[in-house]
């Protein structure tokens, strides 16, 4: 089955990422395309909404991975939102993100976003 990937800058540095499709070891290659140049900017944020994903192996993982450990050293986040059940089961399965906030959708993900802005704020 075939990948497609959109990607949308939600708000300046946020950007939703959304695979659509099967992200195994013959499509991976097309979400980590996209990856690699959205990290060549400034991003602060990358948000895989997984809504539309129905299948990821070991090679869609680690292209996630990837993405986080160089968010990390950018300071920046990357989140999960929308994770189908058999998606969610295979991160459980390989405990790959055991820190990672995974949200159940963009509502909650904004929530989340909307609080840490203004303890931002707050703090400042």
């Amino acid at each position: 089955m075939a990948l497609r990937v959109m990607s949308d800058e939600k708000t300046p540095g946020v950007y939703v990422v959304s695979p659509v499709g099967s992200l195994d070891t013959n499509t991976y290659s097309t979400l980590q395309q996209e990856v690699e140049s959205l990290l060549q900017g400034s991003p602060q944020v990358i948000i895989f909404d997984l809504k539309e994903l129905n299948y990821i192996s070991s090679s869609g993982v680690s292209v996630i991975l990837m993405a986080r450990k160089v968010m990390k050293s950018k300071e920046g986040e990357v989140l999960l939102v929308n994770m189908q059940p058999q998606i969610e089961k295979v991160f459980e399965i390989i405990k790959a993100l055991p820190d990672q906030r995974i949200f159940k959708d963009i509502e909650e993900l904004d929530s989340y976003l909307d609080r840490m802005q203004k303890k931002v704020i707050k703090e400042g």
